[in-house]
């Protein structure tokens, strides 16, 4: 059996009840993006007039400041919010930032080497859940919903495409400074912080707590087509570091997943690859198979590196 699969976690330090925790969280998720909504357009506006802000709602990529609009509207409203709510929640409203934030960096740093190669071996995993997430569909009475749910996805991939367009290396660095890095911290703050620690605290297992935060991070990105994949990068970063104590291994892989696809979407634009960032049938059953098996393996010599545990420990 395997025993003791996590850290311990410090004490609870609040009166505040879980449940009132995570209303307030979310409470704050809905009201601080729209603020950060309104000062994105205010200075768009004011860079740019107001055209381009509609242009920025349509995506007319005809208007030369979309992306820079885009962007704009992507750290005002996301980026920041995301990073500012986690921070004055743990250091105001709980007041124990080391047990919701976790940043410490007490642990072995041969830790992230491991999560390197988990994450280089996880998109033949990822195209796996691709390939099942793209043939799921929503009962006959919900097509409407499901309709709909393609449209947001293809509006978002729009976006996406808009903010991705790399012209130079200053480009490429940008974007991977943006959504690589400050992407990652914000959003790995949030869930794997503060959500992950509320529902440890609620129910009281932390396996639970790690798949239920993994489902409301991929429901969170409103992305119904690529949920499963998304599911699964939110239970690896969940036991990284739930298993280490620390926010950094997290932050760590969900850059790295990020940046490489920020990487590579550079390359394919420049012609240097021919893999295209969005085929989902580059890997073949064996490896399919071998990227599972490695990944576990590498998971459990994690996990006992972590929890300073003997290797062969069942």
């Amino acid at each position: 059996m395997i025993k003791d699969p996590i850290k311990d976690i410090k004490p609870y330090q609040t009166d505040i009840h879980p449940i009132l925790q995570l209303m307030v969280i979310l409470f704050f998720l809905f009201f601080v993006p729209i603020i950060g909504l309104l000062i994105a357009k205010g200075i768009i506006t004011l860079l740019y007039g107001a055209q381009t802000w509609t242009d920025v709602g349509t995506f007319n990529i005809a208007n030369p400041n979309l992306k820079s609009g885009l962007w704009i509207l992507q750290i005002s409203s996301m980026t920041i919010p995301l990073f500012v709510i986690p921070v004055l929640f743990a250091r105001f409203l709980v007041r124990d930032t080391q047990s919701y934030l976790k940043p410490s960096l007490h642990f072995p740093p041969v830790l992230f080497a491991l999560i390197f190669f988990i994450m280089l071996f996880s998109p033949a995993i990822m195209e796996v859940l691709t390939n099942i997430n793209q043939k799921l569909t929503l009962p006959a009475p919900l097509k409407g919903l499901e309709d709909l749910m393609r449209a947001m996805e293809q509006q978002a991939q729009k976006a996406t495409e808009a903010m991705l367009s790399m012209k130079n290396i200053g480009d490429l660095f940008f974007a991977i400074l943006t959504v690589g890095l400050l992407t990652a911290i914000a959003e790995e703050f949030l869930f794997r912080g503060c959500i992950q620690t509320i529902f440890i605290k609620w129910t009281g297992n932390t396996h639970a707590a790690i798949w239920i935060t993994a489902i409301a991070f991929s429901a969170f990105h409103l992305e119904f087509f690529s949920f499963l994949p998304r599911v699964a990068l939110g239970v690896f970063f969940g036991y990284f570091v739930a298993w280490s104590g620390s926010i950094w291994t997290s932050v760590w892989a969900h850059f790295l997943n990020n940046a490489s696809a920020v990487v590579i979407t550079y390359l394919y634009q420049h012609k240097s690859i021919s893999l295209n960032p969005d085929d989902q049938h580059v890997f073949n059953y064996g490896a399919y198979a071998f990227s599972l098996i490695f990944i576990l393996i590498l998971l459990y010599i994690y996990r006992n590196i972590a929890l300073k545990k003997p290797m062969f420990d069942f």
